[in-house]
């Protein structure tokens, strides 16, 4: 139990740390470009303490969900003095202005490539490739007829058994080029390939920076099909799946498997977001008792539970990947283009960057700031959504939340 409290808390505190570097991007960058940043807090409600350095006053709120930088004018309604006039962010170049809104997601994007790359050098990352590459693991002893994977896998081995691939000199770590000159770049080619051979089969290796042929004789053995329907010849040479569920990096190769991690993680991001609103149904559903679906959403309550459950069961490399995760998810969701989050903002500030452009080839002069009090309405709408998504997901989350382990 005391594991469990240890890693919520410690997932909440990663939360936390999160959002105030997230400030403090916006806060770092604005003052690069000049801007006057008024104050940088971490936390919400009452203040615990707050230090001024230089003209910028620093602080801790009672409440640490989340946190807030203060940069003078924002927008054109912000009031600011008349020495902060010159230095209001509105008033600066659209791509300095484009920059600070970004900072915060990009804050986001570094965290998350951060912990993956620990990952990667340390525990290794979970290897997303469905059909790797044919890397033999394993060289068996025999190959025998079977009717499951485990036997095949682990034949009981009978004087007079062959074994082909150890006949031909096959080794651990093997990768398989081509079959009877079939290439075979995926694991599945080379099922393929062995199936439909029989008897003496070139089959083309690299052995570290060699390539050699080695001359298999494949032998048909009688497979239970995939469907259950019956029975078919395969070919077998004894030669079993590298253990390529986790692959491990040195300090540079794992800038490389980290990066390429990170991309994967977009993509499955963007395509969580995109799935969002049809998956909101099915948490309304599980807070009424139906089971949760653990592809639904879920807040960082639930987040922070499934951490501690991860501490709990020894699982770090989950509790790592969801925290990485998280900052991804934030760091895009919030470049979306609806206000008020940075997106919206950005979107404005480059929308009156076109319209001054077009205004100009009409010789008309700028249009000026946008009038932010023309999008109130449309702000609160979407204010209103994101507390009733936040509300269902926390309630969703405390009466039947996503869990790693079953009860």
């Amino acid at each position: 139990m005391l594991a469990y409290i240890f890693g919520v808390a410690l997932f909440a505190l990663g939360i936390c740390v999160s959002v105030a570097l997230h400030e403090a991007g916006h806060m770092l960058t604005a003052k690069a470009f000049g801007m006057k940043v008024r104050r940088y807090f971490v936390g919400f409600g009452p203040t615990v303490f707050s230090f001024r350095r230089g003209e910028t006053e620093y602080g801790l709120k009672a409440i640490p969900l989340g946190g807030f930088c203060d940069i003078a004018g924002m927008t054109a309604l912000d009031e600011v003095t008349p020495d902060e006039a010159p230095r209001a962010m509105w008033r600066q170049k659209t791509w300095k202005r484009t920059v600070v809104m970004a900072a915060g997601s990009v804050t986001h994007f570094i965290l998350g490539f951060v912990v993956l790359y620990l990952m990667a050098i340390t525990m290794g990352l979970p290897n997303l490739e469905r059909n790797p590459a044919p890397v033999v693991g394993a060289v068996s002893q025999c190959v025998r007829d079977a009717a499951t994977l485990q036997e095949n896998n682990n034949p009981v081995c009978q004087p007079g058994d062959r074994a082909p691939a150890l006949e031909a000199g096959m080794l651990a770590g093997d990768q398989i080029l081509s079959i009877n000159g079939t290439a075979t770049p995926t694991w599945d080619d080379m099922l393929k390939a062995i199936g439909a051979a029989g008897g003496p089969t070139p089959i083309e290796v690299k052995r570290g920076d060699q390539t050699l042929v080695l001359n298999v004789d494949v032998p048909k053995l009688v497979r239970p099909k995939a469907d259950g329907t019956g029975t078919e010849m395969r070919g077998a040479i004894g030669a079993a799946k590298q253990d390529d569920s986790v692959l491990h990096y040195g300090p540079i190769a794992a800038i490389g498997g980290a990066a390429t991690f990170t991309g994967d993680m977009f993509v499955q991001t963007w395509q969580r977001i995109v799935e969002f609103p049809q998956r909101i149904p099915a948490v309304v559903e599980s807070i009424f008792g139906a089971e949760r679906d653990p592809e639904t959403p879920m807040s960082v309550v639930g987040a922070s539970r499934i951490g501690g459950e991860a501490v709990e069961h020894g699982l770090w490399e989950i509790f790592l990947l969801l925290l990485a995760s998280l900052n991804f998810f934030v760091g895009v969701f919030n470049l979306l283009p609806l206000l008020p989050m940075d997106g919206g903002h950005i979107a404005i500030v480059w929308y009156e960057r076109v319209r001054d452009f077009f205004r100009k080839l009409r010789g008309k002069a700028a249009g000026g700031p946008v009038d932010y009090t023309k999008l109130s309405a449309v702000t609160m709408v979407l204010v209103f959504l994101g507390g009733a998504v936040v509300l269902l997901t926390v309630t969703a989350d405390i009466v039947n939340p996503i869990r790693i382990m079953s009860n």
